[in-house]
C-alpha cells in the first residue's frame, strides 16, 4: 500500500529512471519506487516533470499536485480511463435516481456533522459538541432545511472563537484549511477517477465550472480532521510555513475509523468510494463513511 508523500519545494527534476522516480537536484539524486508513493506535492515553480514519469505516475493512480503563484495546490494529475469496467461505472454512476442521491447525500452530511460534534468534542467543547450531534439527527433527504449550514454556523465559532470568519483572509488558520482540504480535495478526486467515475457529476454539487463535483461531496465527511489539527495547532495569527504545509500533506496518513477499524486517510478516502461503486452497482444502499478519531499517525504493518 503506497505510503510516502513526497513535497518539492526546492528546484528539481523529476523523471523516471528503471521503472522508479528520479529525483535530482544541485546537490542531491535521489531514487523512490513509484509503488510506495501516495501524494507528490510540487511547490517550486521551477521544478520539471518528464512526460514518461507523468504517465507512469497516473497509470500508477499517484496524486501529484501543482502549486499556484502563492504555493496553493491548484491542480491534480488524475488518470484517465483506467478502469477496465468504464462504461459500466459510468453508466450506474449516470443512471442513479434522485430518490437515491438524495439519500446518499443525506448519509454524507450526516456523517460529516458528526464528524464535527467528535472534533469539538476532541477539543474539550462538549457543550457545543452536543448540539451539532443533535442537528446532525434532523438531517433530511437531500438536506432539505440545509442542516449542514446550520451546523457550520455553530461549529466554526466554537472551534476557533466567535470573531473567527470562516474565508476570512485576516485569520491564518483560514489558509491552514485551504491548504489541507485541497490536499483531501485531490485524494478524493484520485480515488474516483481510479475506480472508473467522472467527478463532474456530483449528488448535490453540480456547478458546469467544477469538473470536481463529486470529489467536492465525498470530501465532506473528512474535512473535520484538517479541522481538527488546525484547532489543535494554529492560532489567528500563525502563519502557513514550509513545516506547517508538510504536516498538513501529512495528514493523509492519519487515522480515521472506517467501520470500527482505523485506517490512514488516503486509504479511508479509497475505500469510501469503493462503497459508492458497490452503490451505484445496486449492490448496496448505503456509503460506508469515516468517523474522527483523535490525531495519530496511522502505523503501516
Amino acid at each position: 500500500m503506497a505510503y510516502r508523500n513526497i513535497m518539492i519545494q526546492n528546484e528539481a527534476r523529476l523523471s523516471l529512471k528503471s521503472k522508479q522516480l528520479c529525483l535530482k537536484t544541485e546537490t542531491v539524486e535521489a531514487t523512490f519506487a513509484i509503488e510506495d508513493i501516495d501524494t507528490i506535492l510540487i511547490e517550486n515553480r521551477q521544478t520539471t516533470v518528464s512526460t514518461a514519469l507523468l504517465g507512469r505516475l497516473a497509470q500508477s493512480g499517484v496524486a501529484l499536485f501543482i502549486c499556484d503563484e502563492y504555493h496553493l495546490p491548484c491542480a491534480v494529475l488524475t488518470p484517465y480511463l483506467q478502469h477496465s469496467r468504464q462504461h459500466e461505472i459510468v453508466k450506474n454512476q449516470l443512471e442513479l435516481s434522485t430518490p437515491v442521491k438524495k439519500q446518499l447525500w443525506k448519509q454524507i452530511v450526516t456523517a460529516k456533522i458528526r464528524n464535527q460534534a467528535k472534533c469539538l468534542s476532541l477539543c474539550g467543547n462538549e457543550t457545543a459538541a452536543d448540539k451539532i450531534e443533535l442537528i446532525a439527527k434532523t438531517v433530511r433527504s437531500g438536506d432539505e432545511g440545509n442542516a449542514e449550514g446550520y451546523a457550520a454556523a455553530q461549529y466554526f465559532p466554537a472551534l476557533f472563537g466567535d470573531d473567527f470568519t470562516r474565508g476570512g483572509d485576516c485569520d491564518q488558520r483560514n489558509a491552514w484549511l485551504n491548504y489541507a482540504y485541497a490536499i483531501i480535495r485531490g485524494c478524493v478526486a484520485r480515488s474516483l477517477t481510479v475506480y472508473g467515475f467522472f467527478p463532474l457529476f456530483g449528488l448535490q454539487h453540480h456547478s458546469s465550472l467544477n469538473q470536481f463535483n463529486l470529489a467536492d461531496d465525498f470530501i465532506e465527511p473528512f474535512r473535520p480532521i484538517a479541522d481538527l489539527f488546525t484547532a489543535k495547532n494554529a492560532s489567528c495569527d500563525d502563519r502557513l510555513t514550509s513545516k506547517i504545509k508538510q504536516q498538513l500533506v501529512n495528514l493523509v496518513n492519519y487515522d480515521i475509523m472506517l467501520n470500527e477499524k482505523k485506517y490512514a486517510l488516503s486509504y479511508a478516502i479509497e475505500l469510501t468510494v469503493k462503497s459508492f461503486s458497490a452503490v451505484c452497482a445496486g449492490k448496496s444502499k448505503n456509503l460506508i463513511l469515516p468517523e474522527l478519531i483523535p490525531l495519530n499517525q496511522h502505523a503501516y504493518e
